[in-house]
């Protein structure tokens, strides 16, 4: 099994989302892409988040009806911050034969250095990059050198190819608190779980 590993708050998910999980579900020959919500993700611990449980619904809603994506709720009930590392062990162990892949935007890459054990994730994982805004994917050698990755470390990675769609779910948030429209942002299924659960009002 050829497995992508889709991680972020998804708060809420949007179109940009789902693109991007198609594109890597064709481009790199998946089985299937496991959307997998943060409980506490390490950036944004201060920050508050919509319970994990409504961001799980709001998933369920949005992926109905694509065999090949699925919500998993391994973060759910993990004590401390949700750092990647240790869910791609737990993915591993689940299935030693499977063989992961990372989905991750060129504008994280950087950041990718100063994660938890970024070499043993270069280790677990093929490495799924989408393109971002004002952000680059570097040479091989530069991003070996980035993540300091040892010479035994293979560094996999695949470049995806798909339109730049600029939408993000903190503006989504900020439309929403504002009276905005974001139709045409989101499924209609989670522009109608917002408004009934009447979320983001009056929120960032």
């Amino acid at each position: 099994m050829r497995i992508g590993v889709f991680g972020g708050t998804f708060d809420p998910v949007h179109l940009g989302h789902l693109i991007l999980a198609d594109q890597c579900r064709e481009q790199a020959r998946l089985d299937q892409v496991l959307f997998i919500p943060a409980a506490r993700p390490p950036p944004k611990l201060e920050q508050p988040l919509t319970p994990f449980a409504q961001r799980v619904e709001m998933l369920q809603l949005a992926l109905a009806g694509q065999p090949a994506f699925r919500v998993d709720e391994l973060e759910k009930d993990r004590p401390g911050p949700s750092y990647t590392v240790d869910t791609l062990e737990e993915l591993q162990r689940r299935d030693s034969c499977a063989e992961l892949f990372l989905i991750i935007g060129s504008d994280c890459l950087p950041d990718l250095a100063s994660w938890l054990a970024p070499s043993r994730i270069a280790e677990l994982a093929t490495l799924l990059v989408a393109p971002r805004s004002g952000s680059n994917l570097s040479a091989p050698e530069h991003l070996r050198v980035e993540l300091q990755l040892p010479s035994a470390v293979e560094l996999r990675h695949q470049r995806i190819w798909m339109p730049l769609i600029g939408i993000s779910s903190r503006e989504l948030r900020q439309k929403v608190s504002r009276g905005g429209s974001i139709r045409y942002l989101v499924p209609r299924a989670i522009e109608c779980y917002i408004e009934a659960q009447r979320l983001y009002l009056g929120n960032s």
